[in-house]
C-alpha cells in the first residue's frame, strides 16, 4: 500500500462503499453482495471540491458509545470564510430572494459566515462597497443579473484605485487589480457574465464555485470621454443596433421582458446606420484572433500566458511604463464609414438566446476585447448576420462584417449635419415611415446602460477583477458538481 493512501468503509442508505483517499483525490466504489455480479458504481473527485464532511452515527449493532455528530469544514487555501451578499429583490425575474434561500444552506454547511444586504435603490451596493468597512470580507456576492454585478464591480474597482491613489480619469494609467473576489448567484434576465465564466446560469453550481474558492480573472474595459472616466464594462459596449435596442426597450418598460423582443424587431425594421470613424489598436499576439476557433476554457493557455506577463510586469516599473508607451503609439488602425453596429465585447457575451455569443472565441483574461464592425447593409443582410448568432454558423463570414482583436479604441461620430441628411433620406422609405422619427445619432450600450456621450475611448485592462469561477469546463469535469 502507498504510504499516502488511506482506506475506509462507508455505509450509506443500506449500501456499502469502499472509500480510498489517495493524495489529493477521494474515490469510492459500491461493494456488491455475493449474489450480485460485476463491479459497482465508482466515483472520484478532488479533495479540494468537497464542501464539508459530517461524521455520521455508528452502526446500530455497535455497543460502543456513539460519538456526537460533528461538522468538519474544509478551510484554508482560497476558500472564503466571510461573504458580503447583496440581493436585488426587484431585478431580473424578481426571484432573487427565493433563489438565495436555495443556496444559503450550502454556505452554512461549509461554515461560511454571510452578511446579507437587500438593496433598496440603484447603486446601493456600489456605494456600500465604496464607503463601508470591508475588513475581514473574503468575497462579495451579488444575487441578481448583470446590472447587479456591474454595481459590485464598479464599487470594488473604484475603492481599490482610491486606496492605491490611482486616478481613474487618466486613460493611460495602469489600474490596480482588485483583491477581493466577486461571486455571482444568477437571478437576472440574461446572466451573460455567469454564462461566460461558469458555462451555465445555475445558482447551486455558482454557490459551489464560491464555497470551494475557485478564482477566475476577468478583463475589464474602461470607457472614457475627454479624459474623464464614464463607466467600466465587463461584457458588451455597443453602438448602433444594440444602442437603439436599449433606448427603444427603455421606452416600453411597461411591456416587461417582452420589450426586448419588440425593441429588437422594430430596430431591425428601421435598418439605421451611423457614420463615424473608429480607431483601434490591435493585439501584438499574431497567434490569437477572433476567428482562430480556439475557445476560452478552464486552464486556457492564452489567458495563462497573460497572467505570467502580468506577474513579470508587476515586478518591473519600467515594463509598466513601456506598456503605456506601447499602448499610445503602436498597432493603431482606422476605419471610416457608415455602421449598423460597432460592438466591443471582452467575453463571448453568450446567453440562452445566443449560446455561442457575439464572439465565440473571445478570451476572459488575455487583455484584449473583440471589435465587431457591421457596415451599412440591407435589412435582410443584417438579419442574416443576427440569425447566425443562434445557429452556430460563422457570423463573421459575411462581406459587410469585420472583426478584430483589440486592446483599445476611439470613436468619433460624423457631424450632425450629415446625419440629418441621412435621416431625411431614410424617412422617405417605407420602413422609415413605419418606425417613426429616429434620433440623428445612436448611443453606446455599455453592459445594458446607455452612456451619455457618443465620442468615447476605451481601453482593456488585463485581469482587473477576479471572480469565484474557473471558466467553462468540459462535460466530464462539469459533472463533478452534480452531487
Amino acid at each position: 500500500m502507498e504510504p499516502d493512501t488511506f482506506h475506509s468503509l462507508l455505509r450509506l442508505r443500506k449500501k456499502s462503499y469502499r472509500v480510498t483517499l489517495y493524495r489529493r483525490h477521494l474515490s469510492w466504489m459500491e461493494e456488491l453482495g455475493s449474489s450480485q455480479r460485476g463491479a459497482g458504481q465508482s466515483f472520484r473527485m478532488p479533495v479540494t471540491e468537497i464542501v464539508c464532511v459530517e461524521l455520521g452515527k455508528r452502526d446500530a449493532l455497535d455497543q460502543e458509545p456513539q460519538a456526537p455528530t460533528v461538522e468538519n469544514q474544509f478551510t484554508g487555501g482560497r476558500r472564503p470564510k466571510e461573504l458580503l451578499v447583496f440581493i436585488n429583490p426587484f431585478g431580473g425575474r424578481g426571484q432573487a430572494v427565493r433563489i438565495y434561500s436555495r443556496v444559503s444552506p450550502l454556505f452554512q454547511l461549509a461554515g461560511i459566515r454571510t452578511k446579507v444586504i437587500e438593496t433598496t435603490r440603484a447603486n446601493h451596493a456600489r456605494d456600500h462597497i465604496l464607503t463601508e468597512d470591508l475588513q475581514g470580507v473574503d468575497g462579495l456576492v451579488c444575487v441578481g443579473g448583470d446590472g447587479m454585478f456591474s454595481e459590485l464591480m464598479h464599487g470594488l474597482i473604484g475603492r481599490t484605485q482610491r486606496e492605491a491613489m490611482v486616478s481613474e480619469d487618466e486613460e493611460d494609467t495602469v489600474l490596480q487589480p482588485t483583491r477581493i473576489r466577486i461571486g455571482i448567484i444568477p437571478a437576472g434576465s440574461t446572466d451573460c457574465i455567469c454564462f461566460a465564466t461558469v458555462g451555465i446560469n445555475d445558482p447551486v453550481t455558482s454557490a459551489l464555485h464560491i464555497i470551494i474558492g475557485d478564482s477566475q480573472p476577468l478583463d475589464v474595459c474602461a470607457v472614457h470621454h475627454r479624459s474623464k472616466l464614464v463607466k467600466y464594462s465587463a461584457s458588451l459596449t455597443g453602438y448602433g443596433f444594440y444602442g437603439d435596442v436599449l433606448l427603444e426597450s427603455d421606452r416600453h418598460r411597461w411591456m416587461g421582458p417582452f420589450r426586448y423582443n419588440y425593441a429588437g424587431f422594430k430596430t431591425v425594421l428601421s435598418n439605421r446606420s451611423y457614420e463615424g470613424t473608429i480607431e483601434f489598436q490591435t493585439t501584438e499576439n499574431i497567434d490569437s484572433n477572433p476567428r482562430d476557433n480556439s475557445r476560452c476554457r478552464t486552464g486556457c493557455l492564452v489567458c495563462s500566458e497573460s497572467s505570467g506577463r502580468l506577474k513579470e510586469d508587476a515586478d518591473e516599473a519600467e515594463a509598466i511604463q513601456a506598456e503605456q508607451r506601447q499602448i499610445q503609439n503602436s498597432n493603431w488602425h482606422s476605419v471610416e464609414g457608415s455602421f449598423v453596429g460597432i460592438n466591443l465585447t471582452g467575453i463571448s457575451s453568450a446567453c440562452p438566446k445566443s449560446p455561442d455569443g457575439l464572439s465565440p472565441t473571445a478570451h476572459l483574461a488575455d487583455g484584449t476585447a473583440d471589435l465587431i464592425l457591421v457596415k451599412k447593409c440591407s435589412m435582410f443582410q443584417f438579419l442574416r448576420h443576427l440569425t447566425r448568432h443562434t445557429n452556430q454558423k460563422d457570423q463573421f463570414d459575411l462581406p459587410f462584417v469585420e472583426v478584430h482583436r483589440v486592446k483599445a479604441l476611439r470613436f468619433t461620430p460624423r457631424s450632425l449635419e450629415s446625419n440629418v441628411e441621412q435621416d431625411m433620406a431614410r424617412k422617405k422609405s417605407f420602413f422609415g415611415r413605419l418606425c417613426g422619427a429616429q434620433p440623428t445619432q445612436s448611443c453606446w450600450n455599455c453592459d445594458g446602460e446607455a452612456l451619455p456621450h457618443v465620442d468615447i475611448s476605451v481601453r482593456v485592462h488585463c485581469q482587473l477583477v477576479n471572480l469565484f469561477a474557473r471558466g467553462i469546463e468540459g462535460a466530464r469535469r462539469a459533472s463533478l458538481f452534480r452531487y
